[in-house]
């Protein structure tokens, strides 16, 4: 389905729908002085590891309303050292259905949204090398509210607006 949109940052014609928006690294890995990180820590696509606090890189994804489609958060999940011990063993697994799910912390701060970080997460382990699904604890919180009820192309564009980098 042929779609169009103009970014409201910058006046920019789309043809397709944006779905994502992901970080790079937990906000913890920004904090720390640049000539420290390497000492401190190690940051790799789907792991991060800071002295002793461990992360792991997941979707929380948002449905848009009457599509089959959903908005992705690519975000950073801390998680404690017998979960990210289980996560690793498990990553390349194929058939993770009577895995429990992991809690976390979520480790970003989505400026869209009241603050973020450190809500409570479940982190579900997906089948082979698949980031995990990031599930938000069921609160009144707006970004909590939006993954279980879902939302419009608006938002998205909104949202996308909001965080676009031309």
């Amino acid at each position: 389905m042929e779609y169009a949109w103009t970014c409201r940052c910058c006046g920019k014609q789309y043809n397709t729908i944006p779905l994502d928006i992901a970080f790079k690294a937990p906000d913890y890995w920004f904090q720390m002085p640049e000539a420290e990180r390497e000492q401190r820590g190690k940051l790799g696509p789907d792991a991060c590891v800071i002295e002793e606090d461990l992360f792991v890189r997941g979707c929380l994804e948002i449905p848009i309303i009457d599509r089959d489609e959903h908005f992705v958060w690519g975000v950073w999940v801390s998680v404690s050292r017998d979960s990210f011990k289980r996560i690793l063993e498990l990553w390349t697994a194929e058939d993770l259905d009577d895995e429990p799910p992991k809690f976390g912390w979520l480790s970003n701060s989505i400026s869209r949204y009241p603050e973020t970080l450190n809500l409570k997460t479940n982190l579900f382990l997906r089948n082979r090398n698949t980031r995990p699904f990031i599930e938000l604890e069921p609160t009144d919180h707006p970004l909590a509210i939006e993954q279980r009820e879902g939302i419009t192309l608006a938002r998205v564009e909104e949202i996308v607006a909001a965080g676009s980098r031309h």
